[in-house]
């Protein structure tokens, strides 16, 4: 099968954030329904409970944990979206633009409600209000489903031995397996090669 060619640098780079501001744009998009039409903790079935709705603010991260140290989470949000842009400018392949776009959004969906919601710059509560509790207690929002998804992805290509470039782990070991410059096998068929000939057409005088 034919291996597809590497993106372009700025090909990867587009993907990476048409995806971070449509993921972004769903986010507070959500947030925004949220806080207009849903009453605040209070369950609203949506099937059964299977799937709910329950408008909460967060100031921690998941299962409410580190309450009260808001802006740990806001530092760290920061960081992983400069890393992302980071890593960025290598990517050449199209799962790992896709997969970087994805997460990206997800944490400046997260890192906008530190920043700019309630109660001030860079310690604001983040909105939730996805419930599932046959699956798990924590309530979460868009931007969490994109980034557990986005790091289980990014898991799953570097197992896959996928590289940012696009090429394969596999690939650089059997080019690592033959050493450039090792011409042993080349002379030793060129000695074969003059052996032969010399058995073919001996030296010699004739009568």
């Amino acid at each position: 099968m034919t291996r597809r060619q590497p993106l372009p640098g700025s090909a990867a780079g587009t993907i990476i954030a048409i995806l971070a501001v449509l993921v972004l744009a769903a986010d507070q998009f959500v947030k925004y329904l949220t806080i207009t039409y849903l009453p605040e903790q209070k369950v609203v079935p949506v099937i059964g409970e299977f799937l709910q709705l329950f408008s909460i603010r967060n100031s921690g991260a998941a299962f409410s944990i580190g309450v009260g140290y808001t802006w740990i989470f806001t530092i760290a949000l920061a960081v992983v979206a400069c890393v992302i842009v980071w890593k960025s400018v290598s990517v050449r392949s199209r799962l790992w633009a896709v997969v970087l776009g994805a997460l990206l959004g997800g944490v400046l969906g997260n890192l906008s409600d530190r920043l700019f919601r309630a109660p001030g710059f860079g310690v604001g509560h983040v909105v939730d209000m996805i419930s599932m509790p046959w699956m798990l207690p924590a309530i979460f929002n868009v931007a969490d489903i994109f980034i557990v998804t986005g790091m289980i992805s990014i898991a799953l290509l570097i197992i896959a031995g996928l590289r940012l470039d696009g090429s394969r782990e596999r690939d650089h070991k059997e080019t690592e397996a033959v050493p450039a410059g090792d011409d042993s096998g080349s002379a030793e068929g060129s000695e074969a090669a003059d052996a032969d000939a010399d058995h073919r057409h001996p030296t010699g005088t004739g009568s």
